[in-house]
């Protein structure tokens, strides 16, 4: 019997072969938010590794929606050529594309985090950020401008326009990311939004925001391809973002044709008491599947396929993201499925390096001793 991490999900048109994938994570390696090199590199090595899906990094839908000055972007058509050959690449390795938009909100205007993350100086670039109200994240983080609601339009337009543009690019699901801290979970935190007009104070008004990207993202996508969605289930800070919330606000997601929640935690301010350890999160996600009848990815220090499995088997999460363990292994997805013994693919540029016994290795030994 095939482990429940190795069967194939579908969404939509999109058939995962595998329930593991990789989580967005920034590399902070561009330059005016084009992909590179480095990109193709990085997020092709772990679709070699047997990934069923992989996602590429928070990508900005204005360059102001950048974290850093290196993060990657999808605000204008020159970046789609290069983003298209990543997508190529991860296609020809027999796993699905994602790509996660993004603003970052008051979190930005920082200089890449090698060395020391700092607010960017002027002859750097720094430019003005923004949020729902004009809270700086922390001290050593810049004071924003609150958005009007003619700015709120343009940022809903910008995520769209995005949106088309990951289209171009190939993609087969694109992500909101409204988690860890970030302009969309900015509004929905009542400890970043201090509005007082039609996107601040009640639940229904501080979600509006984030409904309105969804619907325009949702509007702009194809209806057979599937539409991601990423929440910081808990701000862990009184007065914050709840799990209750974070419930109500899937059941909303799931009515405006979002197809997935993948389920995160903090990020909102720096003084969160975040109790990390294996699979903290995980609870999250199973709450959120089960109570908002959405599909959810679980992520946050899982680490072992035994672990990830049982996810998956216990009905907690319908997809495993991985991060750093991804870093430390973009095999991970193969090494996995030799642990729960199931059958392997390996690219066929390295089945001799397959173990022995695998069925990958076993069909190459029997080609050279013929």
């Amino acid at each position: 019997m095939t482990s429940p991490i190795f069967t194939p999900f579908q969404l939509r048109s999109v058939v995962f072969p595998n329930r593991i994938g990789v989580s967005p994570m920034c590399e902070y390696s561009s330059e005016d938010g084009f992909a590179n090199d480095w990109h193709l590199v990085h997020l092709g090595a772990r679709a070699q590794g047997g990934a069923g899906l992989v996602m590429v990094e928070a990508s900005a839908v204005t360059p102001e929606g950048r974290i850093s000055i290196g993060d990657l972007g999808i605000w204008k058509d020159e970046h789609i050529d290069k983003l298209s050959q990543i997508v190529r690449f991860i296609h020809s390795q027999g796993s699905r594309a994602g790509i996660q938009l993004a603003h970052a909100g008051r979190k930005g205007s920082m200089t890449v985090p090698f060395g020391g993350e700092r607010l960017l100086t002027p002859e750097q670039g720094r430019w003005q950020t923004v949020a729902p109200s004009e809270i700086a994240f922390s001290d050593t983080y810049s004071v924003p401008k609150s958005l009007d609601e003619t700015q709120i339009a343009g940022i809903v337009s910008a995520f769209a326009n995005a949106t088309k543009r990951a289209e171009a690019a190939g993609f087969d699901f694109v992500e909101i990311h409204g988690a860890h801290g970030y302009l969309l979970h900015e509004f929905l935190s009542p400890l970043s939004n201090q509005r007082a007009d039609q996107y601040g104070g009640s639940f229904e008004n501080r979600i509006r925001l984030p409904l309105e990207v969804v619907d325009a993202v949702r509007a702009a996508w194809p209806e057979h391809l599937p539409l991601f969605m990423r929440i910081s289930a808990t701000d862990w800070a009184d007065g914050g973002w709840t799990a209750d919330e974070s419930v109500k606000l899937a059941r909303k997601l799931r009515e405006h044709g979002l197809d997935l929640v993948d389920v995160s935690s903090g990020g909102l301010v720096p003084h969160a008491k975040i109790p990390a350890a294996p699979g903290f999160q995980v609870p999250f996600a199973e709450r959120v599947r089960k109570e908002a009848g959405v599909p959810t990815a679980a992520v946050g220090l899982i680490t072992e396929p035994t672990q990830a499995n049982d996810i998956v088997t216990n009905g907690q999460a319908d997809l495993v993201l991985l991060a750093r363990e991804m870093l430390r292994d973009p095999y991970w997805a193969l090494h996995a499925a030799e642990t729960l013994g199931e059958k392997t693919t390996w690219p066929k540029q390295y089945l001799r390096a397959a173990p022995h016994g695998s069925t990958a290795r076993n069909a190459i030994d029997l080609i050279t001793k013929s």
